[in-house]
């Protein structure tokens, strides 16, 4: 069973790049599609990028494809979301989850970061 860690999170400006890593310990994400989201106060948690292990093939939500990148990292067995040009609405608890790539629903979560976005 895979555990998740995130890491990264913290207090950063309006205009600032933050990176966000999720861990993968007791086993490989290989054939784990491995995912980020994120649940601001008093909102849903909101899906916000997705990278299938094996490929490396990703998908965004709209308001992540022009500022956020989800990518992957063999050799740590991490995923990473870096973030860039942050905005107040993007404070939120991030979470990482993770699949295998013939299930529809994550059913392995990391009990998240926080990323807060203040002047």
């Amino acid at each position: 069973q895979v555990q998740l860690v995130e890491s990264g999170g913290g207090t950063v400006q309006p205009g600032d790049s933050l990176r966000l890593s999720c861990a993968g310990s007791g086993r490989t994400f290989s054939n784990y599609v491995v995912a980020w989201f994120r649940q601001a106060p008093g909102k849903e948690r909101e899906f916000v990028a997705a990278i299938l292990w094996s490929s490396s093939s990703t998908s965004y939500s709209d308001f992540a494809k022009s500022r956020f990148t989800i990518s992957r990292d063999n050799r740590k067995n991490t995923a990473d979301l870096h973030m860039s040009s942050l905005k107040p609405e993007d404070t939120a608890t991030y979470y990482c989850a993770a699949r295998h790539f013939t299930q529809n629903e994550y059913n392995l979560w990391g009990r998240g970061t926080q990323v807060t976005v203040s002047s």
